[in-house]
């Protein structure tokens, strides 16, 4: 099933001893992760008529202190058609979002995709539950 973003982000350690919190107002940052949200949901692997956020394939997005996004996202396969163009995809609509200075993404292939990566309403729309 898909990962809920908010939940990944709240689940995150607890900053060092010594480490200063976050310098992003909370309130702010919970309108960033729905706003990126919102944006991943635009994108879509063109073969699949599902956007990548529901079908699980972003793994992990990090806000840093000067508005930096990385978003850690995988392929449904290795030799997807569009794996070159895909992560600037993806760049492109986290910096759509008010707030973000600047973002990355790196497609990585640990753990490998599987659809049981995907969220119910992926699997509704695929007809696969």
């Amino acid at each position: 099933m898909a990962d809920d973003l908010k939940s990944q982000m709240a689940d995150a350690a607890p900053p060092d001893a010594g480490e200063a919190p976050s310098a992003i107002p909370q309130e702010e940052l919970d309108r960033i992760t729905d706003e990126l949200i919102s944006e991943l949901k635009k994108v879509y692997d063109p073969e699949i008529p599902v956007d990548i956020y529901e079908l699980g394939l972003i793994y992990k997005v990090d806000i840093n202190d000067d508005r930096h996004v990385d978003i850690e996202m995988t392929l449904t396969a290795p030799a997807c058609p569009v794996a070159g163009e895909m992560p600037g995809w993806v760049e492109d609509a986290a910096r759509k979002v008010e707030g973000v200075k600047s973002a990355k993404a790196t497609i990585v292939f640990e753990p490998p995709w599987d659809p049981s990566r995907m969220s119910d309403e992926a699997r509704l729309q695929l007809n696969m539950l």
